[in-house]
């Protein structure tokens, strides 16, 4: 039987295509505003967005000795700026191009004085327009926008549990909005020899992010090169015989294009037990990686209860 579509809904990524596109872009403003204000932390953990109850949220900035945080609400489809003063702003989600969401956003900003300076080019994504340019991304489409929240709100759940499992370096369970995805990373604790150039990202940015060995996981919406909805989970730098492993549950796949393990978000969503399986996927992709690289699990891993 498959799970309940209230908890595990339909994501078909070529109905939502164009909002999905919009969305990341939109994502990347207020991701960027963020970048802006919030101290730079490891592995450019300082950047991106986190779950709430109802979308996603930068968490507090420091602004001079105020403080104030940009939330997504995916349930009422507003957009909400609130500072520590007590004074806040909000307007409504509707479809409207990148550049109109950016002078909203960014004209409210200025009226409650937190003006805020950005590189208004995209990031990792092929062909970027500036912000303030951008008047071809603009469909907003409330129902597809809300479903993707609810997969994230689950996948949320489940990457924090499996988070739960390691006593080692661990990154938050994030939202990156450069590569539109939910993320976790577990760190070996040994340094990483410097990644291949990526045309994508900044060289910088790359050797940041990959400076130590990781094993990580996540899910993208249908961006991530897959071409629909997917869970994903690699290792850098990846050991030999890393991608013959045991890939996990059935469904799950090594794809040698994108270097990863693949198990399709409708393979989760048609399991009697979707978290259950999604758990396995992670640990056994996690346990491959770890086990052939010579990772120290017995002192890194906290024991089952």
């Amino acid at each position: 039987m498959a799970s309940d579509d209230a908890e595990w809904p339909a994501l078909d990524y070529a109905a939502w295509h164009d909002s999905c596109a919009t969305l990341h872009l939109w994502t990347q403003i207020v991701g960027k505003i963020r970048m802006a204000h919030a101290p730079a932390a490891n592995h450019w953990w300082h950047v991106p967005l986190y779950l709430t109850s109802r979308g996603l949220t930068t968490s507090p900035m420091p602004y001079g000795g105020r403080s104030f945080q940009i939330d997504f609400d995916f349930i009422g489809h507003q957009l909400l700026i609130a500072a520590s003063d007590g004074r806040g702003d909000c307007f409504a989600l509707t479809p409207c191009s990148v550049a109109q969401f950016y002078e909203e956003l960014t004209g409210r900003l200025r009226a409650l004085d937190l003006a805020t300076r950005i590189w208004t080019t995209p990031v990792e994504i092929a062909d970027p327009i500036p912000f303030e340019q951008d008047h071809l991304h603009a469909a907003y489409e409330p129902d597809w926008v809300n479903r993707f929240w609810r997969v994230l709100s689950q996948v949320d759940q489940v990457l924090k549990a499996f988070r739960a499992g390691f006593l080692g370096k661990a990154s938050p369970v994030h939202f990156f909005w450069g590569s539109f995805d939910l993320a976790v990373t577990r760190f070996s604790g040994r340094p990483a020899p410097p990644p291949p150039k990526n045309p994508m990202i900044p060289d910088r940015v790359n050797r940041e992010a990959y400076s130590h060995e990781v094993s990580s996981c996540g899910f993208w919406p249908g961006n991530g090169g897959f071409g629909e909805a997917a869970f994903y989970c690699y290792a850098y730098p990846q050991p030999a015989g890393f991608a013959e492993a045991a890939s996990g549950p059935p469904g799950a796949f090594y794809a040698k294009d994108v270097g990863e393990f693949i198990l399709p978000y409708s393979a989760v969503r048609g399991a009697a037990a979707p978290a259950e399986l999604l758990l396995d996927f992670l640990q056994a992709t996690y346990q491959a990686a770890a086990d052939l690289a010579g990772w120290d699990r017995a002192a890194l891993e906290r024991a089952a209860a």
